[in-house]
């Protein structure tokens, strides 16, 4: 196998053209018309018969990075993760507030 090619099969290293969309703010006319300048590699995926493009994430960063600039690029990143974040501490706390309830069943179950 090249070294190319294991970069396509390396956690992290890929996104779909939507996620491109969504963590970079990009339109779906940039992605193919970067595609077709040659800036951005892509493979062909389907998931539950759904096509979508696969793209190496350090090229759409470059890309990003060239067009709307390395502050735009930061922004969007933190943006990203905040979004992460936030979606792991509501996972959280309902995870903590059935726990509590737990505890409080084996609480009582334990008084009587």
């Amino acid at each position: 196998m090249r070294v190319r090619d294991s970069e396509w099969q390396r956690k992290g290293a890929t996104l779909s053209d939507k996620t491109a969309r969504k963590e970079f703010g990009l339109t779906p006319d940039e992605i193919v018309n970067a595609i077709r300048a040659g800036k951005l590699q892509y493979r062909d995926g389907a998931m539950h018969g759904n096509p979508f493009l696969r793209l190496l994430r350090r090229e759409v960063e470059a890309m990003v990075r060239k067009e709307h600039g390395d502050a735009f690029l930061k922004d969007q990143q933190v943006k990203t993760e905040l979004a992460h974040v936030n979606r792991d501490i509501k996972r959280l706390k309902t995870q903590l507030a059935t726990l509590e309830d737990r505890r409080a069943m084996l609480i009582a179950q334990l008084a009587q």
